[in-house]
């Protein structure tokens, strides 16, 4: 079976310091969400992650990755991933899991995917700016972190501007080996922010709560006789009702997050990025 293991991404963070996170954004009162703030999940798009450590909810993003966003959801509803180790966890970076034999070798029986590093982004695309530089935007497409070339540039390219995944913390994303074709069933969920992922490996969603959880994972590369796991693996619309968690989010286009920008922008300075825009949720 071809190995997944995700070999050029430990190799750039064996030689590379780790990213180093931002200074914190002080909490400070904030007036409440509006009911016109909030979105609803689409119950198809949450991947419901039961672990040892905890519950983690990651909202699915087809617009970024739509073959790799299928693939998680057919192994999800195959229950492939239930009873599967964090095998590989790196303190400051991401939490990997996802193979069968819980080592880095292995997969499913499905066939490799091909890479989906960067998107195209039309006008029509659910793409919400919060910081535009007249060459680059970036905002979110739901909750998921992204930039893109400017639209300015999208008359000379057919009408739509290439798009790709920012590494903040809780981006979930597919691990590979070095071909770039040959991400399959592993993946891996971000701990902190990492920029020099960005067009290298495929995201396809984020964590929108339980990011505590993923930072209680046990460390280590790999991780010594692990323990940390997966117990079960389902698509939020697969649950019986009675256990479907109900999670609403802070939709990017809403008041509230526009304010809650202009707040952070006037702590962080010159040093914005939207990787400091949290997107509140609740879930029930």
């Amino acid at each position: 079976m071809k190995s997944t293991v995700l070999a050029a991404l430990a190799a750039a963070f064996a030689t590379t310091a780790i990213a180093q996170a931002p200074a914190p954004v002080p909490e400070t009162p904030a007036a409440a969400p509006k009911a016109a703030d909030w979105r609803t999940i689409d119950p198809d798009l949450l991947l419901v992650i039961d672990t040892n450590k905890g519950r983690i909810l990651v909202e699915l993003v087809p617009e970024a990755a739509p073959a790799h966003v299928q693939r998680i959801q057919e192994l999800a509803r195959a229950h492939f991933y239930d009873g599967l180790t964090f095998f590989r966890v790196i303190e400051g970076f991401m939490d990997q899991t996802g193979d069968p034999q819980n080592t880095g070798i292995g997969g499913s029986d499905k066939p490799d995917l091909a890479a989906e590093f960067s998107f195209w982004r039309a006008p029509e695309t659910p793409f919400v700016t919060l910081q535009d530089d007249m060459v680059a935007e970036s905002g979110f497409i739901r909750s998921l972190t992204v930039t893109s070339q400017s639209m300015n540039l999208a008359p000379f390219m057919n009408g739509r501007v290439r798009g790709w995944a920012l590494y903040c913390p809780g981006v979930a994303a597919m691990a590979r080996a070095e071909d770039p074709n040959s991400a399959n069933s592993q993946f891996f969920l971000m701990r902190d922010r990492y920029p020099r992922l960005e067009t290298r490996y495929t995201a396809w969603g984020r964590v929108v709560s339980g990011q505590a959880a993923v930072l209680a994972i046990k460390v280590g590369e790999p991780v010594a006789d692990p323990q940390d796991k997966m117990e079960r693996v389902r698509l939020a619309s697969d649950l019986p009702e009675a256990q479907r968690p109900k999670v609403r989010v802070i939709d990017p286009r809403s008041a509230w997050l526009k304010a809650e920008v202009v707040r952070v922008k006037a702590v962080k300075g010159t040093e914005f990025s939207v990787c400091d825009v949290n997107i509140p949720a609740e879930v029930k």
